[in-house]
């Protein structure tokens, strides 16, 4: 896979509220290598300064901060006009499904626990871009001769272009980004059609017989493998 760079202009920004150097490093170099513009800020009071100077597509805050709590933060951003509709992603260590809600409660979009994987971060950032209209990250993806103009919305294989709905398109997307692995069908649900959105799993298999049939010719591979009580992935059979 490769992701052609835009400028910075073009590059959807997220803020990284987070006073752990660490995953403050981590989480930068994944996003921008995901095509993202990252700004940081160590503690609560810094955040509100780097919003108040320029607003982002969305912020990744961290719940436990020095000087002003992720929770005063997220209340203090809904109480402004202009960031009442920020999408925000609160980040905890916390795991009772009490401070889940309570996170929610006070105004952010989504939340995830400490430890999680990048997969499971970027596949939420994506679903609340989509929910709030925020720009997602475009560029160019590619495997073997399948080539995503993610800009243009076309899609070409071989050369020849390929005509898809849109949730075939979002599906095909998702898999580009993540070549070679498999995907359950609830992953594929929550990845694609966002974790608020409640479809039956066979909706999943529906759809992946649509995106075999658009982007397999007669003469093509495909593409598109079948893990037997696991999912799919984006692969041959080797």
């Amino acid at each position: 896979m490769r992701t052609a760079a835009l400028p910075d202009a073009q590059r959807p920004t997220i803020l990284v509220v987070e006073d752990e150097a660490p995953l403050l490093t981590l989480l930068r170099y994944n996003l921008e290598k995901q095509g993202f513009r990252v700004e940081e800020a160590a503690d609560g009071p810094e955040a509100l300064i780097r919003v108040a100077e320029s607003k982002p597509d969305l912020m990744l805050l961290d719940w436990m901060l020095p000087a002003m709590s992720g929770l005063e933060v997220c209340r203090q951003l809904r109480r402004r006009p202009e960031t009442r509709d920020l999408p925000i992603i609160m980040v905890t260590a916390r795991t009772e499904e009490t401070d889940a809600v309570r996170a929610l409660d006070t105004g952010a979009d989504d939340h995830i626990g400490k430890p999680f994987t990048m997969d499971a971060l970027l596949a939420r950032i994506r679903a609340v871009m989509r929910r709030s209209g925020a720009p997602a990250a475009r560029g160019t993806l590619a495997w073997q001769d399948i080539v995503m103009d993610q800009d243009a919305h076309r899609v070409t294989r071989a050369g020849r272009t390929l005509h898809l709905g849109p949730t075939e398109y979002r599906l095909l997307e998702f898999f580009l980004q993540h070549p070679g692995r498999v995907f359950s069908r609830e992953q594929l649900l929550d990845a694609v059609w966002g974790r608020d959105i409640h479809v039956e799993l066979r909706t999943v298999d529906v759809h992946i017989r649509r995106l075999r049939k658009a982007i397999n010719g007669e003469s093509d591979a495909d593409v598109i493998r079948t893990v037997r009580s696991a999912g799919y992935a984006l692969d041959v059979e080797g």
